[in-house]
């Protein structure tokens, strides 16, 4: 989390950026609602783009850095899938080459058309267009949305910061393998950090791409015993990392709705 609050960060003004500390908070309120509530996990952002609003941070550059900011993490993350495919065939496993890729050229297509439509002002037009049909009644939220298209489209001519951002969240993808290797040694069948990697990579895409079901319940168990088959773990034990991974989002996740719930209520007072 500390290494994907810096990765949001610097989609922020340098002026009007938290510290890493507070950004490392938000990141913890935007997880925790994403993964334990039915949101489809984009509840936390629109949490954080609260709070964010709430602590003095304009709309324009809160609401730019959000969207900014779910590109590196896509184009990361199939980024660590190929790693983890990758890994997986090295180790002897079967690998499924041309559904994966498959998969894959459509998650960077998707990704590259959500970067694509930021950088043609959405939000502007459409607004523009709802404006005049309400004989400009809406103008206000027109003029904010032009400002958060000016503020993305200025987010992507910065090359160098998106980059880094990209690179930041790929190491946290690559740090959440310790999880996995820490585990499965507590487990007492510890695994190489290849076999780590690979699980954790694909156990992240799994969760991914059965975002409309709350936490992936039952798919991401579904493929911890599936994966586990095909790097040689005993069931029982691919059954205990995956009770084991829920156990991790109960402890790491409520006190985080808690915190995000406390937030929400001095807000209101």
């Amino acid at each position: 989390m500390v290494l994907n609050a810096r990765a949001w960060a610097l989609l922020l003004p340098g002026r009007r950026r938290p510290g890493l500390t507070r950004m490392t908070w938000l990141v913890w309120v935007r997880e925790s609602t994403n993964a334990l509530l039915p949101v489809g996990r984009v509840g936390g952002e629109v949490a954080c783009y609260r709070l964010q609003r709430a602590e003095g941070i304009p709309a324009a550059p809160a609401a730019a850095a959000l969207l900014a900011d779910v590109a590196p993490s896509v184009f990361s993350q199939l980024a660590f899938a190929l790693l983890g495919l990758a890994l997986l065939a090295l180790s002897g496993a079967t690998v499924g080459w041309a559904g994966s890729l498959l998969g894959m050229a459509a998650g960077f297509a998707l990704a590259a058309g959500f970067v694509l439509a930021q950088r043609a002002a959405p939000f502007s037009r459409i607004l523009a267009v709802v404006s005049r049909a309400a004989a400009d009644r809406l103008a206000g939220l027109a003029t904010n949305a032009a400002r958060i298209d000016r503020m993305t489209r200025r987010l992507w001519r910065r090359r160098r910061v998106v980059g880094w951002s990209f690179l930041w969240q790929f190491a946290a993808w690559i740090a959440g393998a310790l999880e996995i290797w820490v585990a499965l040694w507590a487990l007492g069948h510890p695994v190489g950090w290849t076999e780590a990697l690979a699980i954790e990579a694909l156990i992240q895409a799994i969760s991914s791409a059965a975002f409309l079901v709350p936490g992936a319940l039952g798919l991401q168990e579904a493929g911890f015993l599936g994966l586990g088959a095909l790097l040689g773990l005993p069931p029982g034990v691919a059954a205990a990392l995956a009770v084991t991974r829920r156990i991790r989002d109960l402890v790491l996740y409520l006190p985080g709705l808690v915190a995000w719930v406390g937030a929400e209520r001095r807000l209101a007072g």
